[in-house]
């Protein structure tokens, strides 16, 4: 078997299971915990650092939100069993970038690894995002070729695949769904907040030896909560959030 053509095989699996992407970040997440101490030996330094570290996740949700928002039903990329596409995405963010939603989620991973302020930790998960991911890339770039050859030829020579271009881009047609963003990413946001209120906590325990949150970190994680709770009962109970 050729090296593209395992690369596509471990894709496709891989894009079935990506979600469980951060188990396998769990033992490095220990290994960084061990070297952790506060920034500048100061926890008001490092709640603001941790701060800024949130805002690079919520970043790349960002990112994902305009993506998702403006995207068209049967499109690739938030479906997780197999690859499908009704339709090729070549406006709003799939004209600036091929891969809108994996470079979300490097932003967020980026943010989450920032949080030890250790290089190396961040040099890892980098490698091993880009190892996983790419993998990923190269099975949606080949599914998508079979289906729409020229067309996707044409639209993927004159965008990146994961540095965005901000020259190339080209207004969506369809109106911005705030609806379907919110629907779609509501757990995504609620997790980034889980993740680093228990990287606080853990912080925490490894440096000064106890159990305890901040009032920071337990207003920001009750507020997602809140939220997450709101929006799950609409989801299952109402229709507002259907299109």
């Amino acid at each position: 078997m050729m090296l593209r053509d395992t690369f596509i095989k471990q894709g496709d699996w891989l894009f079935r299971w990506r979600s469980y992407l951060p188990l396998i970040l769990v033992f490095i997440v220990l290994l960084g915990m061990r070297q952790f101490e506060y920034l500048g030996d100061s926890e008001n330094y490092d709640d603001i650092w941790e701060v800024f570290c949130l805002i690079i996740s919520l970043l790349g949700i960002g990112i994902r939100f305009l993506t998702v928002g403006f995207v068209p039903k049967g499109t690739s990329g938030t479906n997780t069993r197999c690859q499908i596409a009704d339709s090729l995405n070549t406006l709003g963010m799939y004209s600036i970038v091929r891969h809108p939603l994996y470079l979300g989620n490097f932003v967020i991973w980026f943010g989450l690894s920032a949080f030890f302020h250790l290089w190396w930790f961040s040099l890892i998960v980098v490698l091993i995002f880009w190892l996983y991911y790419e993998r990923i890339m190269i099975a949606e770039e080949e599914f998508l070729n079979q289906k729409f050859g020229e067309s996707y030829l044409q639209w993927s020579a004159v965008t990146p695949a994961f540095i965005p271009d901000l020259r190339n881009w080209r207004s969506p047609c369809m109106a911005f769904s705030f609806r379907k963003a919110i629907k779609n990413e509501y757990k995504s946001v609620f997790a980034v907040i889980v993740s680093f209120t228990l990287l606080e906590i853990i912080g925490d325990l490894f440096v000064e030896h106890q159990l305890e949150i901040d009032i920071m970190w337990l207003s920001i994680f009750t507020t997602g909560l809140t939220t997450y709770i709101v929006i799950r009962l609409l989801k299952k109970t109402t229709n507002l959030l259907e299109e």
